[in-house]
């Protein structure tokens, strides 16, 4: 997952960065309003984390940019304005959820992690599919209780695409929210097709996975 950092705090925000990215988290930070919605409108975040102190404005606009843009990215407010009003009004502007700081890292992530079942439509922690399952706290995947080894990439496009089953998802997606920043590497080479392919053959040693499919010259989908 995609996470944009808003905070002005660069100490607090960098903590953030290596605490997210040490979970798995592809973490871009923003310092300004302004910034934060240059970085929205021009890439594909799954979660905003946004302060509400700014130092060229409040965070309660760009909460109301995203949702007038009808953005599907998530927000969760991270701010040490706790007063209840302030919750209520984040939460009606379109906040998914409210942190007030000071915070637990490991609180953090919990929500993050309820935000993510949520965005995939899943209750729960481990997700199903044909035989497959996939815990997704312990980045660990089983056929039949059957142990799979993956790597952390391979496991990050299981992940994805099993999220966004029955969806094309592109080579290019896959690249931004798998990789990271899409201009710090080589989409049209076809490094994602090796991991995709090494994937596979890890699968097909358990069961037939006709449900993995290739959409020609665009990327990947899993039916269900």
């Amino acid at each position: 997952m995609n996470i944009l950092i808003v905070e002005d705090n660069k100490e607090l925000a960098t903590e953030l960065k290596e605490s997210l990215s040490s979970s798995g988290y592809v973490c871009k930070i923003a310092n300004t309003c302004e910034d934060a919605l240059d970085e929205a409108n021009s890439n594909d975040y799954d979660i905003m984390l946004l302060d509400l102190g700014l130092p060229d404005g409040s965070g309660f606009d760009v909460l109301k940019s995203v949702r007038k843009k009808q953005s599907k990215m998530a927000v969760i407010v991270v701010t040490a304005r706790g007063e209840l009003d302030d919750k209520i009004n984040g939460l009606q502007l379109g906040a998914d959820d409210y942190l007030t700081k000071p915070f637990a890292l490991t609180e953090l992530q919990a929500r993050l992690f309820a935000v993510v079942r949520r965005l995939g439509g899943f209750a729960q922690n481990e997700l199903e599919l044909y035989g497959f399952t996939l815990q997704l706290q312990d980045y660990k995947v089983g056929y039949n209780g059957i142990p799979i080894k993956l790597t952390k990439k391979e496991f990050d496009i299981l992940q994805y695409l099993v999220l966004n089953k029955n969806r094309v998802i592109t080579r290019l997606q896959l690249t931004e929210h798998v990789w990271g920043d899409i201009l710090e590497v080589n989409s049209d080479s076809n490094f994602i097709d090796v991991h995709v392919r090494n994937l596979r053959k890890k699968l097909e040693k358990h069961t037939t996975i006709e449900w993995f499919e290739t959409v020609r010259n665009v990327g990947y989908r899993i039916n269900s």
